[in-house]
């Protein structure tokens, strides 16, 4: 899915407003050098012409210059570049990732040749810095979140029973993505009771920075329950508070739900969770996480999003 895209202008601002053609930018960690954005939530905006032309089509106004829509970068390509949040552009020297998608049309076309950025209109932080010049280069890379499933179970691993709880995750978290238009792909898997086994497993995921684990089953405190105690040598940063609230508001009812040993987490930016093996409670538990996803991903990838 990579692609490449050419560099029309790129443009700075001394102070807030549209932007000015400047040739080439020096960018740092804190953004372009000379830019009233540099040193912000959003230190590089960037906007793909094909929207401007949309732009100039559904208003009939006359084509502007590049920079008037506040955009530090003006690009070009073959077709319409679909970006989405934690997407990323490169070139030898730069490397860019997406933290801020534009505002509403409604909003942001009242006044293109100031401040205003159409809903298109994209912003990045700095990955790595370098010189970048109209005319230029850059790599596409959009970002596929890379998901998890891992069932523990016995009797499923060896075919005794159909795995249930596994296809119900898979489900609700394809509905969560879907929803937040964040490009993923889930991998899912049924393993014994086995703490060795789910050790290595977890270890190779990690390392393959996996970007979410969830497993169902062994969190019950019967003998062959292991889930919780391997997981938790894994999480850097638990997060109780999730499983709490959730054990509170099931357990009021199902006084069973409360000596469920549940367990999130973090391990660097791979968002951990441990879960029942019931589909009831497996769609309880997804239905309250579901609500954080988008908000835990931002935290751990230090996006300030509001």
């Amino acid at each position: 899915m990579e692609k490449q895209i050419k560099i029309l202008s790129v443009n700075v601002a001394k102070e807030r407003g549209r932007k000015f053609p400047a040739g080439k930018i020096i960018i740092n960690q804190q953004g372009i050098e000379g830019d009233v954005h540099a040193d912000s939530v959003r230190p590089v905006s960037m906007m793909d012409i094909a929207v401007a032309d949309q732009f100039y089509k559904i208003t009939g106004a006359k084509p502007l210059e590049y920079g008037s829509f506040a955009e530090n970068i003006t690009f070009q390509s073959e077709t319409e570049t679909d970006i989405r949040m934690f997407d990323r552009f490169f070139s030898d020297e730069v490397q860019l990732e997406v933290i801020i998608k534009g505002k509403p049309w409604h909003d942001q076309f009242r006044d293109p040749g100031h401040y205003l950025m159409p809903r298109e209109g994209i912003f990045c932080r700095v990955l790595r810095g370098g010189i970048l010049q109209s005319g230029d280069l850059m790599t596409f890379l959009p970002k596929i979140f890379r998901i998890k499933v891992i069932t523990l179970s016995d009797r499923a691993a060896k075919g005794i029973y159909k795995d249930r709880s596994g296809p119900e995750i898979v489900k609700m978290t394809e509905e969560i993505f879907s929803r937040l238009n964040w490009r993923f792909s889930i991998e899912r898997q049924i393993i014994p009771d086995d703490k060795l086994l789910l050790e290595q497993l977890l270890e190779t995921e990690l390392k393959n920075s996996v970007d979410l684990i969830i497993t169902t089953g062994g969190t019950g405190i019967g003998p062959r329950d292991i889930t919780p105690e391997v997981m938790i040598k894994f999480i850097q940063k638990e997060i109780p508070g999730i499983m709490e609230m959730i054990r509170w508001k099931y357990g009021v009812e199902k006084p069973v739900v409360l000596v469920s040993r549940t367990l999130a987490g973090v391990s660097g930016t791979t968002l951990m969770f441990a879960l029942p093996g019931s589909v009831n409670a497996v769609t309880e538990y997804m239905s309250e996480i579901s609500k954080h996803i988008e908000h835990l991903f931002y935290m751990i990838h230090a996006v300030e999003h509001h």
